[in-house]
């Protein structure tokens, strides 16, 4: 090939619901690589501001089937992709495929990589117990075997780096790991203005959870915590709730019955472009997640100047240095996640300097850096010699 540039590249999600950060990097990526498609089976449509930034084909519908529901973790399911992906691609034919971690798709772009000469990218976001099925030897020998196929793997965090190396079997000249899932202050504001939120005189601090509300999101651990504070005497703060989901009325119970009414100010759900408004009237973001594999919200909150509280069991616990700009807790201790609310309560000093090193800490990890590595990666991909002529 005469221009790196003329590459045929797809990308393969098979669900985009939740995945507005994804698109200020593919605008970015598509920039470079302007024959790009990306294919997925839920397509909620383009966030504002970044209509048309690139091609998107839907390929049926990706449903998700849950198995085992989990009190503490993901659930355990599976989703039901389409197989006419494949006739999708061999109409394309990409030189390199990204796609998202063990799933179907990848499978299936894996087992014909042999006969079809792309390449692939396995796109595996991070690393939490749930989602690396330690306890299943299946999913482990169906994991090392597509590792062991696949032309390169990338990953968000240093733990989702030693998961594919130790646990998996990648070789770690073929492990690439820099956070690629990050947001960009122009998606989280949109065209919105601050005039169209109604956000009523709060008592400050204001501490911000946002999220779904369901019990892997440890809202109920953050609601034990303001119950402690409230024991202790703290009722100088407020906590904004951003978010819905199947435990709203219980935690609405949980509330009224230990007298923290005046203490919460429960929003609801909020469009994606309409976030920042509320990230920048809060003072702290509190991130009490029981796991999660990466934690986009974090690097937003970061991104416009908030300092953190972390939980340890989240993937992006790895860019908060501690007393920098924020703390990292265990969220099964809300003793300890009220003392560190209670630090911010009694030295609201400390809020600026937390909040600006933040915002020092994230400058480098942009849409155009994510852009740049996922270039990167693929630029080598591509240098390396074809599976399809090594196997002739």
């Amino acid at each position: 090939m005469d221009n790196i540039n003329d590459c045929r590249m797809a990308w393969l999600f098979p669900s985009m619901g939740r995945a507005s950060y994804w698109q200020p990097v593919l605008k970015e990526f598509t920039q470079k690589f302007k024959n790009t498609t990306i294919y997925t089976g839920n397509w909620p449509g383009f966030t504002a501001g970044f209509a048309d930034a690139f091609t998107v084909e839907v390929v049926g519908a990706t449903k998700y089937i849950r198995i085992i529901p989990s009190t503490r973790g993901y659930s355990f399911g599976f989703s039901f992709v389409s197989p006419s992906i494949i006739n999708q691609l061999l109409r394309f034919k990409p030189q390199i495929i990204f796609t998202s971690a063990f799933s179907t798709w990848t499978l299936l772009v894996l087992l014909l990589k042999f006969w079809v000469g792309w390449r692939v990218v396995v796109v595996y976001d991070g690393s939490s117990p749930s989602a690396d099925r330690l306890n299943s030897q299946p999913h482990l020998l169906y994991r090392k075997m597509m590792v062991k196929l696949a032309d390169a793997l990338i990953t968000n965090s240093q733990a989702g780096k030693n998961y594919l190396i130790k646990v998996l079997g990648a070789k770690e000249s073929c492990v690439f790991a820099q956070p690629y899932q990050v947001p960009t202050p122009q998606a989280l504001c949109g065209e919105s203005s601050e005039t169209q939120t109604k956000i009523p005189p709060l008592q400050k601090p204001i501490f911000l959870f946002t999220g779904v509300i369901e019990t892997r999101k440890g809202l109920h651990r953050l609601l034990e915590a303001c119950n402690l504070l409230e024991e202790q005497g703290y009722r100088n703060y407020t906590l904004m709730i951003i978010g819905d989901g199947q435990k709203w009325e219980e935690l609405q119970i949980f509330i009224d019955s230990h007298h923290l009414r005046d203490r919460i100010f429960w929003v609801g759900w909020v469009d994606y472009s309409q976030l920042g408004t509320y990230f920048r009237h809060a003072d702290v973001l509190v991130f009490p997640t029981l796991e999660d594999i990466w934690g986009m919200v974090v690097l937003e909150a970061m991104a416009l100047g908030k300092p953190i509280l972390c939980s340890q069991a989240a993937g992006v616990s790895e860019m908060i240095v501690e007393g920098e700009n924020g703390y990292i807790f265990d969220p099964h201790n809300p003793a300890q996640l009220a003392k560190l609310m209670s630090r911010f309560i009694d030295n609201p000093d400390l809020i600026i300097p937390l909040g600006s090193r933040s915002q020092q800490l994230i400058a480098q990890h942009t849409p155009e850096a994510a852009a740049r590595f996922l270039i990167e990666v693929a630029s080598l991909v591509i240098g390396k010699p074809s599976e399809k002529t090594s196997h002739l």
